[in-house]
């Protein structure tokens, strides 16, 4: 079943859909080395990048800039794993860390996934001594289910979201 690829708004935070128009913006930001850092290790090519982080990629996929007040912050997607079930991944530029930007966010993608896709099981994978990271996904409703090893990306935690619903 095809789904309409929406912009969620919530006020002065909105999350719309990346376009290759954005190429050059996502380009920098997985270029950067404290992005990389916690994101695949090293930087991404541009045409890997247009290829991963661009649009729909396919129906498992959807990609979006997090916009504050119209100025892109961050980049957050869902990947479906399986019926009902979806991983998030998200970054927020330096500037808007530390605001409680990235847990509103990840709760604004989760209300949709929930609410329009009938979504109850979603999962995220932060790096184990990423404790930024890990602090934003708990704010956002997440819990440690177990550590996870053997990660592409190195040591990870696997962390499930308690309650959809709330």
């Amino acid at each position: 079943m095809d789904h309409p690829h929406p912009t969620l708004d919530a006020g002065e935070l909105r999350l719309r859909p990346s376009t290759h128009r954005d190429l050059d913006l996502l380009a920098e930001w997985f270029a950067a080395p404290e992005m990389c850092r916690w994101w695949g290790g090293k930087p991404l090519a541009r045409d890997e990048v247009a290829a991963k982080y661009t649009g729909r990629r396919c129906p498992r996929v959807e990609s979006f800039i997090v916009e504050l007040r119209d100025e892109p912050i961050g980049y957050i997607q869902y990947h479906l794993e399986g019926p009902g079930d979806a991983g998030l991944d998200m970054m927020l530029v330096p500037s808007a860390r530390n605001q409680g930007l990235g847990p509103l966010a990840a709760r604004m993608l989760i209300d949709h996934l929930v609410r329009d896709r009938g979504w109850r099981h979603i999962t995220v994978d932060p790096a184990q001594d990423n404790g930024r990271a890990i602090r934003a996904w708990e704010k956002a409703g997440f819990r440690v289910e177990r550590q996870w090893n053997d990660h592409s990306d190195g040591p990870a935690l696997l962390m499930r979201l308690a309650d959809p619903t709330t």
